[in-house]
């Protein structure tokens, strides 16, 4: 199973169709939305036919139709889903990899820093997509497909999508 995960979307539907357009979009087959902003997962999930799972950010507060985490079982895998900002990842993700250990997840995804991270650490693999619109580790937004077979270990994929550029009109053509 091919999972696309993306987060801090912040509302940017240029990047978001951008996200969608990409070759590799067409091999996902479950998305998951790690926050801000939680209409962008409704976005995603209208513009396709694949499931999308998300969470509210600190920017979706307060939103009582979104889960602040949530966790979801896919293709032999266990998945912790929090955009990070209540568990303090700006500093440590040791509270979410704890988070995730108590759902009895093996995956925790993350957002809310806008860096790309993958790593592994007491059996729980942690992943941030990075943003999609507002990147603070590159020039390009990001963001993850994560290959889940039941019985092996995930693999994970970081992608980038160069940002969307504003076209300005030619102001003497309009005269």
């Amino acid at each position: 199973m091919v999972v696309g995960i993306v987060s801090d979307t912040h509302g940017n539907r240029q990047a978001m169709d951008a996200l969608l357009a990409h070759p590799a979009a067409e091999t996902v087959e479950v998305w998951l939305h790690a926050g801000d902003v939680a209409s962008d997962a409704e976005y995603i999930a209208r513009m396709t036919d694949k499931k999308v799972y998300s969470v509210a950010g600190n920017c979706d507060w307060p939103n009582a139709r979104v889960k602040d985490e949530y966790a979801v079982d896919l293709d032999g895998h266990r998945i912790f889903l929090a955009h990070g900002h209540t568990y303090g990842v700006r500093h440590t993700t040791d509270l979410l990899r704890e988070a995730a250990a108590a759902e009895q997840a093996d995956i925790a995804i993350y957002g809310h820093t806008h860096v790309v991270e993958v790593w592994e650490a007491d059996g729980v693999l942690v992943v941030n997509p990075g943003s999609l619109s507002k990147p603070r580790d590159a020039a390009e937004g990001s963001f993850a497909l994560m290959t889940l077979t039941a019985g092996e270990a995930p693999k994970v994929e970081i992608l980038r999508i160069a940002r969307p550029k504003i076209v300005q009109p030619d102001l003497h053509e309009l005269v």
